[in-house]
């Protein structure tokens, strides 16, 4: 038995007690606990420390660790009192034993035990760091209440069920001008806005620093609602969207909302550009829960104001708790425009649910749905959020999202038109959305693209948004219009310091840049991305193609292997591979490989409808072999007369053939049968027009 053993069960419960929560410093304690060299012990527990460290390098000094050695960082944490000095002893302890780990030489075994000691001190602060985002001298958590000298009530206690928020309104705004100026001082409101720009707002997390978890699906809640309230009601706050907040969060690689602190919570706000941000969390007293709020200075860090609201600890309250909470800080926040015109008149809190399980269930759609694609998931998880509340439009949007993305179009369809029809009965940012995803299966790119100018009307640092308006233009092939959209939506993740949620950010661009003859850029822009995608399978297949254009044949059979094995792992059949790759070398003008690859694909499955139009469409768009084409369409008809795909293929290549009428005739028929746009069928359709028309 090693003579450390009783120290690596004590570093093995703290590891327990965090599993799942923090994981580069899980990583290396995993390793540690694993270990059974005493040098390796010493590797591993330099190596917690590093993280540590680095963690506390950002968030309390606001800078980067870069390669600053670990030394001279604790001392310039010990020197601005940002640790505890007992804490900084055993942090110098454990830096300058480990060093025998990391630069092995001798050593007496028995100096393992001091460091892991040292650790197992270094590693509860550190989790009660996390956990309240405060250090006191004695390494103590610290509460977050109201400061005992303000001037506004400690607490705003909430009965159940009942609702007096007009009065709670006229209290505060009375108060308010009372003591208006010695709350904000130098650093007002006013000043904030004083460009005659709105004040912009970075809802963070709510932290559950309850004991109950039942509370850790209103973390996002809150946040979520919150965010809904200020975008439908005033013209006053801009307000970052949660995609973009969370999504900043996520990438830092924080998985644990309550670690969470003030100073990365200010970072993040910088980061999206807000004035302000609203940092809270959740606490349970008996049978009352109380939600607390601080309104923060991004710059500063300045509190300008603390709210709380206290119900009883019923899960059905949370949307008393949180109607009463967003009043009261949006009613700060426009105070004195409200004080101005003489109106302070209650703005209803526009909440689609008042259900919490239904809300629960579209919180875990939402995480299906963005955190890991998988749609049939998110459709699972929002169905039973509308089986709770009927009248839920949000999940209904969602589902019809889910099945656009799994090219689902009939079932999507369905729902869209469900929701479009309360359209009049949404909050305005609701609304929004739905029209987005009308526009995707009924209307054109250019519908879409207005309705995406709005949601940046409203946060403009939301940069899927941006991605989605250059996707749409390259549907349009208007491949300069997307460029400026898809930089800017990597400039926001740049900006962020870190990656795109999805490798098509690059694709796009990437296709884009093609498009317009910018072959530099695309090289540059690939080699980012496959840092940040390294086994993407779509990214590596456009790196496949543009290595052909290229010229380097090297390349292109490097990344056409490394494709056909990804597409394989991803259950692809070698005639899907085959067809995808004649796809895009006909796209890049490589006619003949394109060829020879369709026919491959069609040897594979020679019955398949599919594979026969792909193949026609080819050799009549590039006018190859219209005859042939012709052939294998007609042939392709007989198994589905009503294929659209195949009666715009034979209409085409009745145009090519000079019979424009007849090709009028079908093509027609095939925009009348089109599940959404097709920019293609559109052209077909406009140049059929044209021909037919000089006939007359």
């Amino acid at each position: 038995m090693a003579i450390w053993t009783s120290e690596i069960k004590e570093l093995e419960k703290l590891y327990e007690s965090f599993k799942g929560q923090l994981p580069d410093l899980e990583k290396e304690l995993e390793r540690l606990i694993k270990a059974d060299d005493e040098n390796m012990i010493l590797l591993y527990s330099r190596r917690c420390l590093e993280v540590i460290i680095t963690e506390l390098c950002e968030c309390e000094l606001k800078r980067p660790r870069k390669t600053e050695p670990l030394k001279g960082i604790i001392d310039k944490l010990h020197k601005e009192e940002k640790v505890p000095s007992h804490i900084i002893t055993s942090m110098h302890g454990l830096n300058e034993l480990s060093t025998y780990g990391a630069h092995p030489k001798d050593f007496d075994p028995e100096q393992v035990k001091p460091v892991l000691n040292n650790l197992s001190i270094i590693v509860r602060w550190y989790l009660k760091y996390m956990g309240s985002g405060v250090i006191l001298t004695d390494g103590s958590e610290q509460e977050k209440d109201i400061p005992e000298h303000s001037e506004i009530p400690k607490e705003v206690i909430r009965e159940p069920k009942k609702n007096p928020t007009l009065i709670l309104i006229s209290i505060l705004l009375i108060i308010v001008v009372i003591i208006f100026p010695k709350i904000f001082g130098n650093h007002s409101l006013k000043n904030l806005r004083s460009s005659g720009e709105r004040i912009s707002v970075a809802v963070m997390p709510f932290q559950n620093m309850s004991n109950d978890t039942t509370w850790n699906i209103w973390q996002i809640g809150i946040q979520d609602m919150m965010i809904t309230s200020f975008s439908n009601s005033s013209e006053d706050i801009t307000v970052r969207q949660t995609e973009s907040i969370n999504n900043l969060i996520q990438n830092r690689g924080i998985i644990n909302y309550a670690s969470i602190t003030p100073s990365f919570a200010s970072t993040i706000s910088r980061r999206l550009d807000a004035n302000v941000f609203i940092y809270g969390n959740i606490k349970q007293a008996g049978s009352a829960v109380r939600v607390y709020a601080q309104l923060i200075d991004s710059k500063t860090d300045e509190v300008f104001k603390s709210f709380q609201v206290e119900d009883s600890a019923e899960e059905g309250n949370i949307f008393i708790i949180i109607d009463s909470l967003t009043h009261m800080v949006k009613d700060f926040l426009i105070v004195s425009k409200l004080i101005k015109e003489g109106n302070p008149a209650e703005v209803k809190f526009e909440a689609t649910t008042e259900n919490p399980e239904a809300f629960k269930y579209v919180i875990s759609g939402n995480n299906a749905f963005f955190g890991k694609s998988d749609f049939p998931a998110a459709i699972n998880y929002y169905s039973q959020a509308i089986a709770i509340d009927s009248n839920y439009l949000y999940p209904a949007i969602m589902i019809s999202y889910s099945y656009w993305n799994q090219y689902l179009y009939e079932e999507g369809k369905k729902w869209c038109q469900k929701v479009y029809e309360k359209k009049d009965q949404m909050p305005e940012l609701i609304k929004i959305y739905a029209s987005i995803v009308h526009a995707m299966y009924f209307e054109t790119p250019y519908e879409s693209i207005k309705y995406q100018r709005q949601l940046l009307g409203i946060d403009d640092q939301l940069p899927d948004v941006y991605t989605d308006i250059g996707y749409d233009y390259i549907r349009l092939e208007q491949y300069s219009k997307a460029i400026p959209e898809l930089e800017k939506a990597l400039d926001i993740y740049k900006k962020w310091e870190t990656k795109p949620l999805w490798s098509i950010s690059y694709i796009n661009l990437g296709i884009a840049y093609l498009e317009t003859g910018q072959h530099e850029k695309v090289e540059r822009l690939y080699k980012i991305a496959e840092k940040d995608f390294p086994d993407d399978l779509k990214l590596t297949y456009q790196q496949c193609l543009f290595a052909l254009v290229k010229g380097d044949t090297i390349n292109f059979s490097k990344y056409l292997q490394k494709a056909y094995h990804i597409a394989k792992e991803n259950s692809w059949t070698d005639a899907n591979c085959e067809a995808q790759l004649a796809a895009g070398l006909s796209g890049i003008g490589r006619k003949d490989m394109a060829e020879t690859y369709y026919r491959e694909a069609l040897s594979l499955e020679p019955e398949k409808p599919e594979r026969m139009n792909d193949l026609a469409f080819f050799l009549i768009d590039s006018e190859r072999n219209l005859a042939g084409g012709m052939q294998l369409v007609n042939k392709a008809l007989e198994s589905n007369p009503d294929d659209y795909r195949f009666l715009d293929c034979k209409g085409w290549g009745l145009y090519k053939q000079g019979k424009f009428k007849e090709a009028l005739e079908l093509i027609e028929r095939s925009w009348e049968l089109k599940p959404v746009y097709s920019h293609r069928i559109f052209l077909h359709l406009e140049a059929a027009k044209k021909a037919t028309a000089g006939l007359n």
